[in-house]
């Protein structure tokens, strides 16, 4: 079998797969050193980082975990490593200032577009992926980034609608034609090449949302993709950092059990119903204080309970006093794997 070379700029990963950075513990050194190490792209989720700290000011607790997966992955991967930073944080530029600082391969960036993002990069070798879910999104970026850095993004990873967590797309707008992966790769795609044949620079495309098997990844790298981007189905692994019975709850989820989520951050968000949504959905409000002020968009004054502590809780195994975020094709789902036999499933076998 004859492999697809993902390159972006000087990184060339053996298989073209990129690890979703799943946020507040979900992905952290012990998943993303398990893909690098099995050829792929590890990922660093950075929301609620701080969350694995003993630091009680939470944006320096931020840092201070950042910096300690970052230092942990290196020693456990000669592989590639990345980290995901949501444009959202509000701390985002002490994020990415960190991880350049740290020597991080790759800086996935997305929940808004990240159009002061090459500003950090001070001659750093860090590559830039900015993660979008339209055309308009990367031309955006991409006139952006040329008109006051002269920069182009190293890639691009476009996250369709049928992915885990919050959704870059209206709710209206998640089950149309016009927002399914399969539609916006080839339009895309397209644009690339264009920029490509105008300045000289290849920018692979990224794909992911909802894919599962073998002949998933085929498909999208058949419509153009240079590369594939899954998430949920590496939670159901022995190297996932997340507790047993969030894993469990991958593992035992049906279709039926998937729910489209207001989250308070103002986005919509797919998850695993269960009955800390179900409460939510009746209007039961979960009191708490707001002592982190995480993300710049959360709502918090009105938001009816913390959707960090409720991640968090949901990452150590409190799964009734949270939810478990996940993607569309989670009810495939139904066994613990290691990261290693799954890469070589969609890639060798």
């Amino acid at each position: 079998m004859i492999i697809r070379k993902l390159k972006i700029g000087n990184i060339i990963p053996k298989y073209p797969i990129v690890q979703g950075g799943m946020a507040v513990g979900i992905s952290l050194d012990g998943l993303a050193s398990a893909v690098a190490n099995a050829g792929g792209i590890g990922v660093i989720g950075t929301a609620g980082i701080g969350f694995f700290s003993n630091i009680k000011n939470y944006k320096e607790a931020s840092i201070e975990s950042l910096r300690n997966y970052i230092k942990s992955a290196k020693k456990k991967t000669k592989g590639i490593i990345g980290v995901n930073i949501m444009v959202a944080l509000t701390n985002y530029s002490d994020m990415v200032k960190t991880a350049i600082d740290e020597g991080i391969d790759i800086i996935f960036s997305g929940a808004g577009l990240p159009l002061n993002l090459p500003s950090f990069l001070n001659n750093s070798k860090t590559k830039l992926v900015p993660i979008i879910s339209s055309l308009k999104a990367a031309q955006i970026i991409v006139k952006r980034w040329m008109s006051r850095y002269n920069y182009l993004p190293d890639a691009f990873v476009l996250e369709g609608p049928l992915a885990g967590g919050h959704l870059g797309y209206k709710k209206e707008k998640i089950f149309s034609e016009d927002s399914k992966l399969e539609k916006n790769i080839p339009i895309i795609k397209n644009y690339l090449l264009t920029i490509e044949q105008k300045f000289g620079k290849n920018i692979p495309l990224i794909a992911g949302g909802g894919l599962f098997s073998k002949s998933d990844v085929n498909r999208v790298l058949d419509l153009g993709a240079d590369g594939i981007q899954m998430g949920t189905r590496f939670i159901a692994t022995e190297e996932c950092d997340a507790d047993i019975k969030f894993k469990e709850t991958i593992i035992n989820a049906k279709s039926d059990d998937i729910a489209i989520i207001e989250s308070p951050v103002g986005l919509p968000g797919r998850a695993i119903r269960n009955k800390f949504i179900e409460s939510v959905e009746k209007g039961k409000r979960k009191p708490y204080e707001c002592r982190y002020h995480c993300i710049k968009t959360c709502d918090f004054k009105n938001a009816p309970y913390c959707i960090a502590k409720a991640l968090y809780n949901a990452a150590i195994g409190n799964i009734n006093d949270g939810f478990v975020f996940s993607g569309g094709s989670v009810s495939k789902i139904n066994k613990m794997q290691k990261v290693k036999d799954i890469i070589e499933e969609l890639f060798e076998n």
